[in-house]
C-alpha cells in the first residue's frame, strides 16, 4: 500500500504544479479584455479577476464528478488501476500546459483533461483486456465514448460559433458607436449596457448556481425557475444605474461593465476548470479512503467513484489561494495574454506570427469575397459604413501608449463570450471557455477591421497556429498519458521515480526557455516614444537603440566569417537564427519610429524624408546581414568546400574595419558625441581600398586556379554585401545627423559635406 500512498502525494504535489501551469494558460480568458483595453490600472484588473476567482472556487464543488467517472466508468478498473490512471493523467496535463504556456499559446485545459483520462484509461483497458484474453470490443465497457465525441463536437462547435457571434455583434456595435463612441454612448449606451451587464448576469446565474457549495437544491431549482424574471429585474436596474451615470457623473460606463465581465469569466473560470487542476487528485484520494478501508485493496473494484461527494471546502479554499497567487506573479500567464491581445490589436505593429501558405490564401479568397459584396452594396451604404469605422478621432490612433483595442470592443468580447457559454451551458453543450473567448476576440477583432492588409496574413496565421494547437492538444494527451500509464503499470515505483524526476527537469528547462524568450521580445519592445514628447526627446529614444542593432549585425557577421571558415553547419544555421532576429530587431525599431512620427509635433517635411531614408537605411542593413547568414549556410549545408584561408582572413579584415566603422559611427550619431567625421572619412576610405584589394586578389586566385567557382561566387557575394552594408552606414550616418541638425538646430551640415560614400570615392 506504501506506493499508491506515494502516487497521492505525487498527485497532490502535481496539483500545486498544475493549478500553477493552468492558471498561467486559463488566465488569458479572463483577462485579455481588460489587459488589452487598458479599462484600469493593472493592479485593479487582478484584484477583480483575483475575487472572480475566489468567489469560482466555492462554485466548483459539483464539477468534480467528471474526474471520477465522467470519461472511464470506474466500476470496469481496480483500485490499482485508476490510481496508475490518475498519475498519468496529472504527470502529462502538469507537463503539456507548461509547454504551451511556455511559448505562449491558450490551450483549453478541459480538453486537455478529458483526453488524458481518456488515453490513460485506454491504455490500462486495453493492457486488462489483453491480459484476460478477450475481444477488443469489450473495450468500449470501460470507456464513456460519449463524452469524447461530445467534447470535439464541442471544439469545432466553439470555434464556429464564437467567431462569427463576435464580429456580427462587434460590427452592428461599431455600426452604431463608431469609434468615436463617446457621443453616441450618451444617447442610448445605458441601454446597450443594460443589455450587456444582464449578460454578464445571466452568465454568474447560469454557471454559478450549477455548481455552488452552500446553495441548496431548492434555490437552485428556483433561480433556474424564475431565470427570466431575474433577467428583466436585471436589465430594468442596470439601465437606471447606468443612464444615472451617464446623466449625474463623468464615469465612462463602459469600465464597469469591462471589469464586471473580467469578474465573471474569472468566476467561470474557478467553477468550471477548477476540476481540471484538482478533480484528478481529489479522485485519487477517495479512491486511496476507499481502499484503506477495505480489506483487499488488490482485488477492489472501484464502482464507489460512481457516488456523489461534496468536495472539502479546505480544499477549494487552498486552490483558490494558488491561483491567486499565481494569477499576480506569473510571468507565463502574461505571455499567453500577450498573445491573444496582439492578435487583436487594433494598430499595426511587429507581428509575432509569420505568413503561411494556408493564411496567404485565406486572406486571397477574403479579398475576393469582399469585392463581390462591395459590388453589390450601392456606393452611398459603403460609403456611410466606413465612416462609422473612421479611426482618425479615435484614441487608438492618437497615443503612443493608447490601449491594444477600445473599450466598446472589450465589453462586446466579455459579454458575447459571457452570453454562449452561459447558453451553451443551459443546453448542456459542452463549450470550451478557451475557444470561445479566444475566438469571440478574434472575431471581434476582425469586424473591427484590425486585420488590414498589412496585418491581415499574420494575424490569421497566428489563429490558425492557436487552433491546430487546440487539436493537438487532445492527440499529445491521450498519446502521452496512455503511453505513461502503461510505463508506470508495469515499470511501479522505478518507473514513477524515473518519470517524476524527468518531468522535474522538462519543467526547469521549459523555464530557462521562457526567460529567454522573454528576454527576447524585451529586447524588441525596449523603445517607447513618448506621446507629449518632442522631436529632441523621439530622438534621444532612438540613439540607444540604433546603435545596439548596429554593434548587433557587426557580432553576427564575425560568427557567421568564422563559423565558415571552420565549415561549422550547426552554428551557421545558429547564425541564421541570430539573423532573423536581427530581422526582427530592426522590424521593430522602423515600427517604433513610424509610430514616433505620428505623435511628434509638425516637422517639415525634408525632415520627414530623412526618416523615411534612416528607415531604409536600417532595413537595409539587416537584410544584407540576413543574405550573408543564409548564403554561408546554404553553401555549408550542400558539402561545398569551404574558402581558403586566405579568403576568409581578408574576409574576417573587412569585419574588422566594419567593425572599427561602427564604434567611430557610435560617436558620431550620439546626442552629445564625438563628431569627428574626418577619422569616420578615413577609416571608410581605407575600408573601401583594401575591399578593391580584395576583389582583385580574388581575380588573381581565379586566374591561377586556386579558387573554385562556386567558392569564387561565394566570396564575391560576401564581399559585395559587406560593402552595401557599409554604404547603408555611412548613409544613416548623413540622414541621421542632418535629422538631428533639423531638430536640435545643431550646425553639422557642412562638416557633413565632407562625407563621400563609396560611388564619390571609387
Amino acid at each position: 500500500m506504501e506506493i499508491y500512498l506515494i502516487i497521492l502525494i505525487i498527485l497532490f504535489a502535481a496539483a500545486a504544479s498544475d493549478l500553477v501551469v493552468g492558471v498561467g494558460n486559463d488566465a488569458v480568458n479572463f483577462l485579455n479584455s481588460a489587459v488589452g483595453s487598458k479599462v484600469a490600472p493593472r493592479t485593479v484588473i487582478m484584484i477583480i479577476a483575483a475575487l472572480g476567482v475566489l468567489v469560482g472556487t466555492l462554485f466548483s464543488s459539483g464539477m468534480m464528478e467528471v474526474a471520477r467517472q465522467g470519461i472511464f466508468n470506474p466500476d470496469m478498473f481496480l483500485f490499482t488501476d485508476v490510481m496508475v490512471i490518475f498519475l498519468a493523467v496529472m504527470l502529462t496535463d502538469v507537463l503539456l500546459l507548461d509547454f504551451y504556456n511556455t511559448f505562449g499559446l491558450p490551450t483549453s485545459t478541459t480538453v486537455s483533461l478529458v483526453f488524458e483520462l481518456l488515453g490513460a484509461a485506454v491504455a490500462i483497458a486495453a493492457v486488462k483486456v489483453i491480459s484476460a484474453g478477450q475481444d477488443f470490443g469489450t473495450l468500449i465497457n470501460y470507456i464513456n465514448t460519449s463524452k469524447a465525441f461530445a467534447i470535439i463536437f464541442g471544439i469545432l462547435l466553439s470555434i464556429v460559433i464564437a467567431f462569427v457571434f463576435g464580429m456580427i455583434i462587434n460590427y452592428i456595435t461599431r455600426v452604431i458607436f463608431t469609434f468615436d463612441y463617446k457621443t453616441k454612448l450618451k444617447r442610448y449606451g445605458a441601454i446597450w449596457g443594460g443589455i450587456a451587464i444582464t449578460g454578464i448576469t445571466y452568465f454568474i446565474l447560469i454557471k454559478g448556481a450549477k455548481g455552488t457549495s452552500f446553495l441548496t437544491k431548492e434555490m437552485v431549482e428556483w433561480v433556474t425557475e424564475h431565470t427570466a424574471t431575474i433577467l428583466l429585474a436585471s436589465l430594468g436596474i442596470w439601465v437606471l444605474i447606468l443612464q444615472l451615470m451617464l446623466l449625474f457623473t463623468k464615469i465612462n460606463i463602459l469600465k464597469p461593465i469591462v471589469l464586471a465581465g473580467t469578474f465573471a469569466l474569472a468566476l467561470a473560470f474557478a467553477a468550471n476548470d477548477l476540476v481540471n487542476f484538482i478533480g484528478v487528485p481529489l479522485a485519487g484520494y477517495s479512491s486511496y479512503q476507499i481502499a484503506t478501508s477495505s480489506d483487499g485493496y488488490s482485488e477492489l473494484m472501484m464502482g464507489a467513484l460512481k457516488e456523489p461527494v461534496q468536495t472539502d471546502m479546505l480544499f477549494l479554499i487552498i486552490a483558490g489561494i494558488i491561483m491567486v497567487t499565481t494569477l499576480w506573479f506569473s510571468k507565463k500567464a502574461r505571455s499567453v495574454t500577450k498573445t491573444e491581445v496582439n492578435l487583436g490589436r487594433q494598430t499595426e505593429g511587429t507581428e509575432r506570427f509569420s505568413s503561411s501558405p494556408l493564411s496567404r490564401t485565406i486572406v486571397r479568397i477574403s479579398i475576393g469575397i469582399s469585392n463581390v459584396i462591395k459590388s453589390i452594396i450601392p456606393k452611398k451604404i459603403q460609403n456611410f459604413l466606413n465612416s462609422r469605422f473612421e479611426l482618425s478621432k479615435s484614441e487608438i490612433k492618437k497615443r503612443k501608449d493608447a490601449p491594444s483595442f477600445d473599450l466598446l470592443r472589450a465589453a462586446v468580447n466579455l459579454m458575447v463570450a459571457s452570453f454562449l457559454i452561459s447558453f451553451a451551458t443551459s443546453l448542456k453543450l459542452p463549450l470550451s471557455t478557451t475557444y470561445v473567448t479566444f475566438m469571440v476576440a478574434m472575431g471581434s477583432s476582425f469586424s473591427d477591421k484590425a486585420w488590414g492588409r498589412e496585418s491581415a496574413v499574420y494575424r490569421v496565421n497566428g489563429v490558425l497556429t492557436v487552433i491546430g494547437g487546440w487539436f493537438l492538444t487532445a492527440l499529445i494527451a491521450f498519446t502521452v498519458a496512455g503511453i505513461i500509464a502503461t510505463i508506470i503499470f508495469f515499470g511501479k515505483l522505478v518507473a514513477i521515480i524515473i518519470i517524476v524526476c524527468f518531468a522535474a527537469f522538462l519543467l526547469i528547462r521549459s523555464n530557462i526557455i521562457h526567460k529567454r524568450r522573454e528576454e527576447a521580445d524585451v529586447e524588441y519592445e525596449k523603445i517607447e516614444f513618448n506621446e507629449n514628447g518632442s522631436n529632441i526627446v523621439a530622438l534621444q529614444q532612438s540613439v540607444d537603440e540604433v546603435k545596439n542593432f548596429l554593434y548587433s549585425n557587426a557580432n553576427t557577421l564575425k560568427k557567421v566569417i568564422q563559423n565558415l571558415g571552420n565549415a561549422d553547419r550547426i552554428k551557421l544555421k545558429e547564425s541564421t537564427k541570430e539573423s532573423k532576429k536581427i530581422n526582427k530587431l530592426a522590424n521593430n525599431i522602423i515600427v517604433n519610429i513610424l509610430s514616433g512620427l505620428r505623435v511628434l509635433p509638425d516637422i517639415e517635411i525634408k525632415v520627414e524624408k530623412r526618416y523615411g531614408k534612416l528607415i531604409a537605411s536600417i532595413q537595409s542593413i539587416s537584410s544584407n546581414i540576413k543574405i550573408i547568414s543564409d548564403m554561408c549556410y546554404e553553401h555549408i549545408d550542400n558539402n561545398h568546400q569551404t574558402l581558403s584561408k586566405e579568403q576568409i582572413n581578408e574576409l574576417n579584415y573587412s569585419i574588422e574595419m566594419l567593425s572599427e566603422l561602427v564604434k567611430e559611427i557610435d560617436k558620431v550619431i550620439s546626442i552629445v558625441g564625438e563628431e569627428n567625421y574626418d577619422t569616420l572619412q578615413k577609416l571608410y576610405t581605407k575600408f573601401s581600398e583594401e575591399t578593391n584589394k580584395f576583389d582583385k586578389n580574388q581575380i588573381t586566385r581565379i586566374k591561377k586556379g586556386t579558387s573554385s567557382s562556386r567558392n569564387s561566387i561565394l566570396y564575391f557575394e560576401i564581399l559585395r554585401h559587406i560593402e552595401y552594408i557599409s554604404d547603408r552606414l555611412m548613409e544613416l550616418v548623413k540622414v541621421w545627423e542632418y535629422l538631428t541638425e533639423s531638430i536640435t538646430g545643431s550646425k553639422s551640415s557642412e562638416n557633413l559635406k565632407t562625407i563621400k560614400l563609396g560611388t564619390d570615392i571609387k
